[in-house]
């Protein structure tokens, strides 16, 4: 049974967007299908997430960028196995920046780090909501199996394939929301 989690936009919209019932069974598959498929495209779960624990690349730099923005709370920063100190050793930020304090630079080193962190949305972004349910509603208008048929050429398509490609705001919502690199920084 899916959960309100499951959904980055509300079924309700979905539902009045569409003139059907907020709780629809193919609205709601529609409205996870394309949750999940933007979950998928930015590479991770876009809502509030405790205490993930991560291993990251030093860069030899004064700050790194943890992958996933925003940062809500960093509840441990171990350097080499070394406990960091918050506010002696680190600090942190909202759009997840981690600068390194007291010395000038994180090592240039592999998985040198290990940081448990919280991040996402308690309230999901409109850009992504708008994004989802424009794709949900294309979801819902593709006809399944064929969308069209040619005797005399023997040409068949299928509605499936109108689901392929994205929007411009579906692609300017996954830049925004993805998962940032080192080359990010």
């Amino acid at each position: 049974m899916a959960t309100d989690d499951d959904y980055l936009a509300a079924p309700a919209d979905l539902g009045t967007l569409l003139g059907k019932p907020a709780d629809d069974p193919k609205l709601l598959l529609h409205l996870r299908s394309a949750s999940s498929r933007f979950r998928g495209a930015v590479g991770h779960r876009v809502t509030l997430v405790a205490d993930e624990q991560i291993a990251l690349d030093g860069n030899g730099r004064e700050s790194l960028l943890l992958p996933v923005w925003p940062t809500t709370a960093v509840a441990s920063v171990y350097l080499d196995g070394v406990l960091l100190v918050e506010g002696a050793d680190y600090q942190w930020s909202h759009d997840g920046l981690l600068r390194r304090l007291g010395c000038s630079h994180w090592p240039d080193r592999l998985r040198c780090l290990r940081v448990v962190y919280s991040h996402g949305w308690a309230v999901v972004p409109e850009d992504i909501a708008e994004a989802v349910l424009d794709k949900a509603a294309a979801m819902a208008a593709i006809p399944i199996g064929v969308a069209s048929k040619a005797v005399g050429g023997q040409s068949v398509t299928f509605g499936a394939q109108q689901a392929i490609g994205v929007t411009e705001q579906w692609q300017q919502a996954v830049n925004r929301h993805k998962i940032r690199t080192s080359g990010d920084a």
